[in-house]
């Protein structure tokens, strides 16, 4: 349900759990390009290739990841109760602000004379 039409994005990003033949093909159909992690068997494990793949995956998913985390368990959790789209929207920013600010914080005490 997460593939509709109106997504602008070109390709899924996801973990192995979700690979597979019918999930492919629904991508090719709808011309996206997979990004997902692929997973090892019983007696036939990855390659190298493929590990090496799922850590370029997971350089890009890590980023997202960590974002979802931290409002998730930091910042009162990713349920939004307010009455209407327009607070819901003001409230999501609002938390998305506040992660950045934070973020912010973060990276100058971590190299606080950039290059």
């Amino acid at each position: 349900h997460l593939l509709m039409q109106g997504n602008t994005g070109s390709g899924v990003w996801a973990d192995a759990a979700y690979r597979s033949e019918e999930m492919e093909a629904k991508l090719r159909d709808r011309k996206l390009k997979s990004h997902i992690h692929r997973k090892g068997k019983r007696g036939k494990p990855l390659t190298e290739q493929a590990k090496g793949s799922n850590r370029t995956k997971s350089t890009v998913r890590v980023r997202v990841e960590h974002i979802f985390g931290a409002q998730a368990n930091d910042m009162r959790g990713t349920l939004v109760r307010t009455i209407g789209l327009v607070r819901a929207k003001a409230a999501i920013g609002m938390k998305n602000l506040a992660y950045n600010m934070r973020r912010l914080g973060q990276l100058g005490r971590i190299s606080p004379h950039p290059a």
